[in-house]
């Protein structure tokens, strides 16, 4: 018999309106501005700019598949629950979940690295590489210390930081953009070859995708935000509403000030380069603070989320669980595999790597979501079909472009992540085997 003491908790209405959309700004922002910028530029060239409004209105599409079913099932699982409500208990459902668990783990581990890198250039001169590692593995460790203080104490800090990081960006794209005239136009002419092809551009809208699916981290808190029924979709709406309008003028700012060849050279800290020209190192200093309070509330909002939807996998018995002596119900369990995984990628892969694996492995689970919605639950969640079409077809177009740009330019992390995605799926079809040939649930108690 399964132990209830060591079942996955949720706190009812523990969880604002303002704390869902603090927590999902929380991670878009920590992820979207800081540590993928220069690496949007670097495919889209010039045009940059407009690869964050492109893959907001992708985001657009997304978000409705999200918003019609989680308000009329709002759950602790999020990507985990709609999944199992449209497929049901099988493979493709364990598999896809686990796709998007991974790309956040993902997310978390690039976004401790961007940490890392902004807080060294507090220091002058060549700062030894290591450091980087060390420095991420330790904010991913303080923000599992702030995720065991509970869920009211993430939320509060959480509204603190998105206050204090998105009126701070505000400050620095309106000094930028005055420094530069307000004139929106880029630095220079230059580009790369690549920037001026629709490819590239394409492969930049598909990084920047990653930027705003932080909303989806949302969804996770539907058996703890308060009316749940309205207020999961308005806290999407309202937290991709004003990323857009950070991202946009950031990206103008960035671009108006540096040229492409500039931001690509500092891609990892190219909002501290960018603050350099308009105010010297007092606005290094400034961008630098708003990095770390940013990435480290973006690491915090993203364990909070991913741990939860692991949990609701293990109580729908879809993923296999060991207690390894662990006090704690499954929650805690969960938050300590999160940080570990976290921990091990962010020592390990660097900034360029991670973000093709999280994009890849996102927008995979994101069309197979839309297309389980789309067969088997649109009437159910009255959902507009022809908006569910637009969505696959928007993800397929950016996750082709950037899969064949990546492929011709670093062919060995397509290979990682295409391998992954076939390991966890062949995993999922063979653990489900096992359970069914046993003839019972999974036993937790026993292991």
């Amino acid at each position: 018999m399964k132990n209830d003491e060591r079942s996955a908790r949720y706190v009812a209405n523990s969880l604002t309106l303002a704390g869902a959309v603090a927590m999902g700004t929380g991670v878009m922002i920590g992820a979207g501005i800081f540590a993928l910028t220069g690496q949007i530029a670097e495919f889209a060239g010039p045009w940059f700019p407009l690869a964050f409004l492109v893959a907001a209105i992708i985001s657009g599409f997304s978000a409705y598949t999200y918003i019609k079913v989680s308000n009329r099932y709002p759950s602790a699982g999020g990507i985990a629950m709609i999944l199992n409500k449209a497929y049901g208990p099988v493979a493709v459902t364990g598999g896809s979940a686990l796709l998007m668990a991974f790309s956040m783990i993902i997310n978390e581990s690039l976004v401790a690295r961007t940490f890392a890198t902004y807080t060294l250039q507090l220091f002058q001169g060549d700062t030894p590489s290591v450091l980087i590692p060390v420095l991420a593995v330790g904010l991913i460790m303080f923000a599992f210390i702030v995720n065991v203080a509970g869920n009211r104490f993430v939320g509060g800090l959480s509204k603190v930081a998105a206050v204090v990081k998105i009126g701070g960006i505000l400050i620095f794209a309106i000094v930028a953009l005055a420094a530069a005239g307000f004139n929106f136009e880029p630095a220079t002419s230059d580009e790369p070859a690549q920037a001026g092809s629709i490819g590239g551009f394409l492969a930049g809208v598909a990084l920047a995708i990653l930027a705003y699916k932080g909303f989806t981290t949302i969804t996770n808190s539907g058996s703890e935000l308060k009316n749940p029924h309205r207020n999961v979709g308005r806290a999407i709406i309202i937290a991709l509403a004003i990323c857009l309008v950070v991202y946009m003028l950031v990206a103008w700012a960035v671009g108006s000030t540096l040229s492409i060849e500039e931001i690509i050279a500092a891609r990892d800290y190219s909002l501290a380069e960018a603050a350099r020209p308009a105010v010297g190192d007092l606005g290094v200093q400034f961008t630098v603070a708003l990095a770390i309070i940013a990435t480290a509330s973006g690491v915090i909002a993203s364990i909070f989320a991913v741990s939860r939807m692991i949990a609701m996998l293990t109580d729908m018995k879809l993923v296999p669980h060991k207690h390894f002596g662990m006090p704690g119900d499954i929650q805690k369990h969960t938050l300590v595999y999160t940080v570990v995984a976290a921990g091990i990628l962010a020592a390990f892969f660097d900034l360029g790597r991670i973000a093709s694996m999280g994009a890849i492995f996102y927008l995979v689970m994101d069309i197979i979501i839309h297309w389980g919605v789309l067969r088997r639950m649109r009437e159910e969640v009255d959902a507009n079909p022809v908006i569910l079409v637009s969505a696959i077809i928007l993800d397929a177009v950016a996750l082709t472009a950037f899969i064949v740009v990546k492929a011709l330019n670093d062919p060995l992390i397509i290979l990682i992540s295409l391998g992954g995605i076939v390991a966890i799926f062949a995993f999922e079809s063979w653990f489900l085997r096992r359970v069914q040939a046993e003839g019972r649930p999974e036993d937790e108690s026993s292991s």
